[in-house]
Parts: C-alpha cells; sequence; structure tokens
C-alpha cells in the first residue's frame, strides 16, 4: 500500500474559521506573540498566556472540519496515509484522520511543567491552581516560540516513507517544521495546495495546485483513489 504523507498548516484550519497568526497582521485575537506565546511570557504573566489559550481551546471547539480536513481523512480507504501537522487543533483526528502528528502541540491538551511527558487531556478551561500529579502547575501542551520542536526527527522519520507528499496550508516558511519536506526521497511525487503564488524551495520539484483547500484537496483525493482503483 502507498503511503500518502500529508503536510498541513494554518491555512487548512482558517477555511474552518480559526485565524491564523500571519492573517491577522502579527496579532491572535489581539494578542502580540510576546504577551503570550513564548517561554517568557508564562513566566511574566501565566494567567494571560492560559486566558488566551483558553479563548482559543473555546474557538477550536465551536469549529469544524473543512471539506479538506475530511478528504484526507478519505484517502486512508485505500492508502497509508500519515498527517504531519504544525496545527495545534484536532480538526484532523475530528474529520476522522487516525495517524496525526502534530509538530507544535495539541490545544485540547495540558502538560505537567515539571515533567513534560505528563500529559492530560483538557475538556474546558486550564486554570492557575491546576496541578499535574507531581504537584507542579499545568501548561499549555503547545510548542512555543523560542521553545524546540521536539517532533522534528519523528516527522522527518514519517517523511522519508513517502510515495507521495500533499503540502495544505503552508508556505514552508517556517522552519524548522518546514525542513521536514526535505526529508521526501527522490521518488517521491510532491503537491503544495496554496490559493497565492508561491515559492517553492527548489530541491522539492513540486506540483503546485493554486486553489483553496476545501476545493481543491477533495479533487485531488477523488484524483487519487481511482489511481488506486487502476493500481
Amino acid at each position: 500500500m502507498k503511503r500518502i504523507v500529508v503536510f498541513t498548516g494554518a491555512g487548512v484550519s482558517a477555511e474552518s474559521g480559526l485565524k491564523t497568526f500571519r492573517d491577522s497582521g502579527g496579532l491572535w485575537e489581539e494578542y502580540a506573540v510576546e504577551e503570550v506565546a513564548t517561554p517568557e511570557a508564562w513566566k511574566r504573566d501565566p494567567q494571560l498566556v492560559l486566558t488566551f489559550y483558553n479563548k482559543r481551546r473555546k474557538q477550536v471547539v465551536e469549529a469544524t472540519p473543512n471539506a479538506a480536513h475530511k478528504a484526507i481523512a478519505a484517502l486512508e480507504s485505500k492508502y497509508d496515509v500519515r498527517v504531519i501537522t504544525q496545527n495545534i487543533d484536532d480538526l484532523h483526528e475530528r474529520a476522522g484522520s487516525s495517524n496525526v502528528l502534530h509538530l507544535h502541540g495539541e490545544i485540547m491538551k495540558s502538560r505537567s511543567t515539571a515533567d513534560e511527558n505528563l500529559l492530560y487531556p483538557i475538556s474546558g478551561n486550564l486554570e492557575l491552581g491546576d496541578h499535574c500529579e507531581l504537584g507542579s502547575q499545568l501548561r499549555p501542551h503547545v510548542v512555543w516560540f523560542g521553545e524546540q520542536v521536539p517532533e522534528i526527527p519523528h516527522a522527518s522519520s514519517i517523511m522519508s516513507g513517502a510515495d507521495i507528499v500533499l503540502i495544505v496550508g503552508t508556505s514552508l516558511n517556517v522552519y524548522p517544521a518546514a525542513g521536514v519536506v526535505l526529508h521526501a526521497p527522490p521518488h517521491a511525487r510532491r503537491y503544495l495546495v496554496d490559493p497565492a503564488s508561491v515559492d517553492v524551495v527548489d530541491d522539492l520539484s513540486v506540483k503546485v495546485i493554486k486553489g483553496i483547500a476545501s476545493e481543491a484537496v477533495p479533487l485531488l483525493v477523488q484524483q487519487w483513489l481511482q489511481e488506486s482503483e487502476v493500481d
């Protein structure tokens, strides 16, 4: 069974109504990134950080997967599909994708500030005084600006086994995450779906499909599902 590795960014979730950092003038809901999404911000004002992520989590809960998310999940009927996403929402999972790696964490989870391996699901808000089993404050399970991205080696390993690579909703300008795509093997077919004209890394040999994700991805998926029947 051929492996399709789907690499997604904020653009795919934007079509579900979730704002992206880059499309909002460097602000998330009127918050500057330095105020709410860095280790320094957490040390300075953890309550502000928690309030910000509680708002974002509420938006995620209220959002629904769009046609692109659903089409990606549908590929599993004929292919070995692995999703690598820069997004912290759970829309891929709710659309039905069963193999999703979150490079930048998951907003629906918290983690211990004493042991980063202790993760807990969040059903509502995360508050000051919510502690892990070691007695330490819980923080959002997300990678903040200035922090390491620990899942990069895992993602690169997954990408190295791709027969087809589908890139959706990302300009490939955010590193180190964008560098994961460079680990696709030479034989892999590469496609990038984006509504704007994009500059693609020369080494990638990517076929660019200009269009919004919710329209272009379902058409591409339909084509690949038909191909699989011929194969």
